[in-house]
């Protein structure tokens, strides 16, 4: 880590060598946080209002491994409503609490766009959204108990982990995210919870014991009618 140049440094040379005429350009990610480990890359979005099509690379220099996210002055747009339909607000998040390297002018509108969804939260689940989520839970939860297959519990419980924290976000209008970014997203929104959360699969994989979990699911579950199997159809 000492041979590398500081990620600021390191992206604003990027900028110059790869991307000298762009039109703006933003460091984000764990470097933008002040986060860096030794695992970590520099994520930069880099808009170029020349390019017909956005896309992504990634490539090494400066020491450091580059992801580089590249749109021009439109085409971020489509990520952003796709973002919003998923609930995972990954794009918006990285534009508007990125740390800015060049700026042309066209940053502004940008990223009060990328803050404004991020305030306003991802699309509102239906009640069947709900229901659907509801059933796959219980379907879920009734595995994990069922099971006698140490391994078989621990990926189940890896994917109840996410449907869970998913539903309290989504049913919360709350971002959510994946890996790293599903606990971080409800961290933010209720740490007591989230830790609670934590302590109960924790408590599963060290001990097999799925009980804390079980009641984590059912208060989760309850306000919206709790665990659910008989009457649930799709496509009929």
């Amino acid at each position: 880590m000492n041979k590398r140049l500081a990620p600021l440094t390191a992206s604003m040379r990027i900028i110059e060598k790869y991307f000298p005429d762009c039109h703006g350009a933003i460091l984000s990610g764990s470097a933008a946080r002040g986060e860096v480990t030794e695992t970590s890359d520099l994520d930069i979005i880099v808009f170029d209002d020349r390019l017909q099509d956005s896309y992504r690379e990634s490539f090494i220099d400066f020491s450091w491994p580059i992801e580089v996210f590249v749109h021009n002055l439109t085409s971020y747009q489509f990520f952003f409503e796709r973002d919003c339909r998923e609930g995972r607000a990954s794009l918006p998040r990285m534009i508007a609490e990125g740390t800015v390297l060049k700026d042309m002018g066209a940053l502004k509108k940008i990223q009060d766009e990328a803050k404004a969804l991020l305030m306003n939260g991802p699309e509102v689940w239906t009640q069947d959204t709900i229901t659907y989520k509801r059933y796959f839970i219980t379907d879920l939860l009734d595995d994990l108990t069922g099971s006698q297959n140490r391994g078989e519990r621990i990926f189940i419980a890896g994917s109840l982990a996410e449907r869970l924290s998913e539903f309290v976000l989504r049913t919360n209008r709350q971002w959510t995210g994946s890996s790293k970014w599903m606990i971080r997203s409800l961290s933010q929104y209720d740490k007591e919870l989230a830790d609670g959360f934590m302590e109960a699969f924790n408590h599963f994989y060290k001990t097999d014991d799925t009980k804390p979990i079980e009641r984590a699911a059912a208060s989760i579950l309850e306000p919206y009618g709790g665990r659910l199997f008989e009457g649930f159809s799709l496509g009929k």
